[in-house]
């Protein structure tokens, strides 16, 4: 079994509050970048899958030539491989011109059974390119998936979150999946993964090379802006009986028209 774990590397979540709108809009942000947070997730689920089922896994990043620091974050968990997808061409592109690279570089590596993504990106939260990626490969698409039961006779079995309940699917292979944090707890990297990691020669391919040129953007961001600042004013209710203060509680709820 191959599995194929999706890597995107983002600025730190720490640090996205001093990104400023015209960072994102001139692509040139200046903050740390990591591995995106929710593809842990699926890096850590692809690494556990491959013990369950004696396969093997490989993790790709379409991104600058920088995005190879993610990747080997990926390898110091345990990921033994990884591509990245460099085009300047297509860092001028959109979302589907990033899910075209990707599934392109998925059809370079032969037959793959599993491909993993996170349930979204810290940067821009589309949720929207692993939905391009099946949509190119024509792959099945299962979403929000907590936990794999199984995989066997060419199908997976898993549950899925939603609205508040758990569905229990079952699809053929190949599949594209995208993850909850409820899946697992990601793995620290050991010190000799991370040593491993350093060591690490990433290979880099272009579009060129995949065979494929950047898709025309069908898509563009017209507006973009920081949400308003939330001034909020906490009021604190001390002093007296129980009741006392539940009943001001109560007066300063049906005053903010809370209840």
């Amino acid at each position: 079994m191959k599995v194929v774990v999706l890597i995107k590397q983002t600025p730190d979540t720490a640090e996205l509050p001093k990104v400023s709108a015209d960072d994102v809009q001139s692509g040139a942000v200046n903050a740390t970048m990591v591995i995106n947070p929710w593809d842990e997730f699926a890096a850590e689920e692809a690494i556990l899958l491959c013990e369950r089922f004696d396969g093997e896994a490989i993790a790709i990043s379409a991104g600058a030539p920088g995005a190879v620091d993610a990747l080997k974050h990926a390898i110091a968990m345990g990921i033994p491989e990884a591509v990245l997808v460099d085009d300047a061409e297509l860092r001028a592109g959109d979302l589907w011109a990033t899910a075209a690279a990707l599934a392109a570089a998925l059809r370079a590596q032969g037959p793959v059974d599993v491909v993993l993504t996170g349930r979204q990106s810290v940067d821009d939260n589309s949720g929207a390119v692993f939905a391009g990626v099946a949509a190119n490969l024509g792959y099945g698409l299962l979403t929000n998936v907590v936990k794999v039961v199984d995989i066997a006779d060419g199908a997976i079995t898993v549950e899925r979150q939603l609205d508040g309940v758990q569905a229990t699917v079952k699809a053929p292979l190949p599949v594209v999946i995208s993850v909850a944090k409820e899946i697992n707890e990601p793995r620290y990297p050991s010190f000799m993964g991370i040593r491993k990691a350093n060591r690490a020669q990433i290979p880099t391919v272009t579009l060129a090379e995949l065979g494929m040129t950047a898709p025309a953007p069908t898509t563009r961001w017209t507006n973009i802006r920081k949400p308003e600042v939330r001034r909020t004013e906490v009021q604190i209710i001390d002093g007296g009986a129980v009741q006392e203060k539940a009943a001001k509680l109560a007066d300063a709820l049906l005053a903010d028209k809370v209840i």
